[in-house]
């Protein structure tokens, strides 16, 4: 597979198992037990650690740092510098025998100097605001901004911010379907 994704120059990847068609930039480095899906864009100064998963279609900004026990599905987008932890009580060259995992959910967008605390979850379809601190779960379809982040609205899958009254700025009134998915039911 080695072959089949782009890597540039001054890169360093140390992983073979990184899907097709995906993009790593300048002055990133990859660990060699790391897994990245196919389609993905590394952007340059990313950091990806041994114990990291990454789906099909994701987007890392620069200035990110992806640590142990982080797993991303397909289609999520971090903005840049990103932090994420894991370990809620670190200290220096003492290490947990495994760290906790944080997972981000298919099509969640994560904006620029967020932080997510280890052990969140991030939902399908979730938004993240720029800047805002996740210490708790976010539910799929939720938007949460904020320091520390408070459930601020819902976002539907096609990116159509709704506020808490389910409604999005045109009136359009917005329910959850049997599926979890977050739809437009009518126009008020």
């Amino acid at each position: 597979m080695r072959d089949q994704f782009f890597k540039h120059v001054l890169a360093d990847v140390q992983s073979s198992n990184i899907g097709e068609q995906t993009s790593i930039w300048q002055f990133v480095v990859i660990l060699k037990n790391a897994v990245i899906g196919s389609n993905c864009n590394i952007s340059c100064f990313v950091f990806v650690e041994n114990d990291v998963i990454i789906g099909n279609n994701v987007t890392v900004k620069s200035g990110v740092q992806l640590w142990d026990g982080l797993r991303i599905e397909d289609d999520v987008f971090i903005g840049p510098n990103v932090a994420f932890t894991n370990d809620l009580v670190p200290r220096s060259k003492r290490y947990p025998g495994k760290f906790l995992e944080t997972h981000i959910k298919k099509g969640a967008s994560i904006g620029a100097n967020a932080t997510i605390i280890a052990g969140c979850s991030i939902g399908r379809y979730a938004l993240i605001g720029a800047g805002s601190v996740v210490t708790n779960t976010v539910e799929d379809y939720y938007v949460y901004y904020g320091n520390p982040a408070r459930h601020s609205g819902y976002v539907t899958k096609e990116g159509v911010l709704v506020a808490l009254d389910f409604k999005d700025e045109e009136q359009n009134f917005y329910v959850f379907a049997e599926t979890g998915e977050l739809v437009k039911v009518q126009k008020q």
